[in-house]
């Protein structure tokens, strides 16, 4: 490599929960820099899911916080020639890597649900993950499935 690695900035926490998981998940869901409409959307998804949260013992964030570790995924595969033939390599992910996918997976399968404001959206793909179903959980065991298919080639590893 010719550049240095750019370096991370530092995320401030959110205003409410204090938490800089929050924010980097508001960066990601947010549009055209509309950084206070992406938190206003947070904010009423993180209080749809209070409302109707049953376990009484978690706070909607810590629910939330199970979803997105529940989206998560520990492997993936990655394209690789070999020789002329392409090959789909599973290989571990960075931690940092795993967090981005998974936050990355809840938001665009949340905007691909059909309920009316993208807060009840987020609100019912956070509740879904959280209990180990719904669209951003499917992709997770489909990359695994992909992986434990074409761990054959994983000696190819670079």
């Amino acid at each position: 490599m010719r550049k240095r690695q750019a370096k991370k900035r530092p995320i401030l926490p959110d205003p409410k929960f204090n938490d800089q998981l929050v924010t980097r998940f508001v960066n990601m869901m947010m549009w055209d820099g509309k950084k206070s409409v992406a938190f206003k959307i947070f904010y009423d998804a993180i209080a749809i899911v209070e409302e109707k949260n049953q376990d009484e013992e978690k706070t909607a964030l810590e629910v939330w916080k199970d979803a997105l570790s529940n989206v998560m995924p520990h492997v993936e595969v990655r394209s690789r020639r070999v020789g002329g033939a392409t090959f789909q390599i599973p290989m571990q992910i960075r931690p940092d890597r795993k967090v981005s996918t998974a936050m990355k997976w809840l938001i665009s399968f949340s905007r691909k649900r059909n309920e009316k404001s993208m807060a009840a959206k987020l609100a019912a793909e956070i509740m879904a993950a959280a209990k180990e179903e719904g669209a951003a959980v499917k992709k997770r065991v489909d990359t695994h499935k992909m992986a434990e298919a074409n761990k054959a080639f994983s000696h190819f590893r670079f």
